[in-house]
Formats: structure tokens, sequence, C-alpha cells
């Protein structure tokens, strides 16, 4: 029979990981194990709790920020929080899907596509076509002088990427390209041709479908 002391330590996450493996930790028992501690009036199964939460409601809008408005999450735990998050995107983007077409670029980026604000994605690509990765470059309303090409290439050239997508959502519904649309397609496209990183589509998301520059010809 085991001890109070062990039934304890059975509920510790820590534990219960060198006991049953990572597959066995709820979600907030894993984050306990990677921030460690809570602090004074939250221990830390409950602060992990309340950042969980935030993961559920918009993971892919997280930012340190937002992180940081938790109360007792200070910047060190919350740094170290985005930053597992990023390098396990890095480690795990590499995959075989492979774009071939606009609708492909819709269904990798669908979840994006009911969103009230507008988000600027990018999609670096290898020679074959194969993702490399997806991000998120800019959430707002979007204009000219908002999307700044070293924002969109700076990662691609990281990536080291032989092409990109770029895409973003119509909260409206509208499946047109708007002039503000136009203008940064045009200025991506002529900066793609200087770095050597060929601009492949650029696609609005609506809720109903999608827009694509490629389809109606003006890439």
């Amino acid at each position: 029979m085991k001890t109070i002391k062990e039934l304890h330590n059975d509920d510790k996450p820590r534990e219960k990981l060198v006991k049953k493996g990572v597959q066995a930790l709820k979600n907030d028992e894993l984050l306990s194990v990677l921030i460690g501690s809570g602090i004074k009036g939250k221990d830390v199964r409950k602060l992990s709790k309340e950042i969980i939460a935030i993961f559920d409601d918009d993971f892919e809008g997280l930012s340190l920020d937002r992180l940081r408005s938790i109360h007792g999450l200070g910047v060190a735990k919350a740094s170290q929080i985005i930053s597992a998050i990023e390098l396990a995107k890095r480690y795990t983007s590499v995959s075989n899907k492979k774009i071939t077409s606009a609708e492909d670029v819709y269904k990798e980026l669908k979840y994006f596509s009911t969103k009230q604000q507008e988000y600027f994605l990018v999609i670096t690509l290898d020679g074959a076509s194969h993702i490399i990765n997806k991000r998120t470059v800019f959430i707002g309303t979007l204009n000219q002088s908002l999307v700044h090409p070293r924002e969109v290439f700076a990662d691609a050239i990281a990536d080291r990427a032989a092409g990109i997508i770029i895409a973003h959502n119509h909260p409206s519904g509208t499946l047109s390209a708007s002039r503000a649309d136009l203008a940064i397609t045009q200025r991506l496209d002529e900066v793609s041709k200087l770095v050597g990183i060929e601009l492949l589509d650029h696609v609005i998301l609506a809720k109903d479908g999608f827009y694509s520059f490629v389809d109606e010809g003006l890439l």
C-alpha cells in the first residue's frame, strides 16, 4: 500500500511525468512542469489553468503581453512559455504538406476565415512547395505602411524558403481585393524579386470561401 507521501507525489505533475510518461499529463500539468512554481496566494496548478484558458481562447494570437496580463505571471515565466511554444512550432512546422493551389492554402488557414480582426499571414515553402512554417505577421486593419516587407521576408530568409504565400482574412466576408490589398501585393511582389524568394500567391480568406490573386490573374 502506498504511503500518504507517495499518494501526494502521484498528484504532482513532475512525479507523474517520471512515473507514467509525458503523454499521461493534462495540458495544465504539462504547463506546471514548464513554469515550475506559482506565486503567493496562487499555486502553480491554478496559475497553469489560467494560462491554458488563454491558450484555448486564442492560441494563434498569443503574445507576451497577453500572457503578462495574468496576475502573478511575470516577464520571466511569460518569456519561458512563449519561447517554449515558438521552439516547438519551429521543430514541428516542417512537414510533408504540399501547397499546390489556393484551395490548399484555404484548408491550412481556414481557422482565420471567421476571425473578427484582420490577420496577415505568411506561409514559407521549400523548393518542392512543402510547408516550412506558417506565421501571423500582423493583426489589425491592413494598409501598405503597416505591412512592411522586412517583417514579411525576415523569417522567410531565416527559413531558407524558396517561396512564400501571403494571406489575410476579410471579417466582412467580402471575397474581392481592395485597393490596399492590391497595393500591398504589388509592393511585396517587387521586394520578392529583389530578395530572390518568390511570392507565389496572395489568398484572401472569408467564411464562405477564398479569393486568389493568382487565380484572378493578378500575380
